[in-house]
């Protein structure tokens, strides 16, 4: 997790996975301690409690550092434009990098929830750098053919759609062509 807005996509991971065998590893940046804290009523040490591992940012020699740590995959939710520059520059400025460097060289999943908007020239560059590098770049952009009733829902979609990469069935995503359950309609687009 890195200090980007939306701190909630990775937590909300986090507890979804929790419910799955999927053994979690966490490396959480200074700044999404502190975004945990501004965005959320989340305390940030509750929130690394919910990961099976855990590493400190600095440490440069934690097992996500080498190749022969064996993972799936890695997803940085949510993943700020300073993160998003490092790795598509190969900087290894902390272990969030250097494990993203190292999913990339070993050919694994790395999934960014790219969080800025609007996206300057320079971000669109970087996210087209890391895309033909092998990683997925999805923003946490809302589908509203779910008609979703609350955040909550919003972010279980994209939740969802992200574990659906992976192959991890979570139940959270209404997908395109599921009936929709009878509920009020809330917005409505006219004519």
């Amino acid at each position: 997790m890195t200090g980007a807005t939306g701190v909630i996509y990775g937590i909300r991971m986090l507890e979804v996975l929790r419910d799955t065998p999927v053994e979690t590893h966490l490396i959480m940046s200074h700044w999404a301690r502190r975004t945990i804290i501004a965005e959320t009523d989340r305390n940030p040490d509750a929130v690394v409690e919910l990961a099976d591992e855990v590493y400190d940012e600095h440490d440069l020699a934690a097992p996500p550092t080498s190749g022969s740590f064996l993972t799936d995959g890695m997803i940085i939710a949510p993943c700020s434009m300073k993160s998003l520059a490092a790795i598509a520059n190969g900087i290894s400025e902390n272990l969030i990098h250097r494990a993203a460097d190292v999913t990339l060289k070993e050919g694994r999943e790395l999934l960014l929830l790219a969080r800025e908007t609007p996206l300057s020239v320079i971000h669109l560059e970087n996210m087209l750098r890391v895309a033909r590098a092998g990683a997925m770049v999805a923003p946490p952009v809302p589908a509203f053919y779910a008609r979703p009733r609350s955040l909550e829902e919003v972010v279980d979609h994209t939740v969802g759609r992200v574990l659906d990469h992976f192959g991890i069935e979570a139940d959270l995503v209404r997908r395109w062509g599921e009936q929709q359950p009878d509920r009020a309609t809330g917005l409505r687009a006219t004519p």
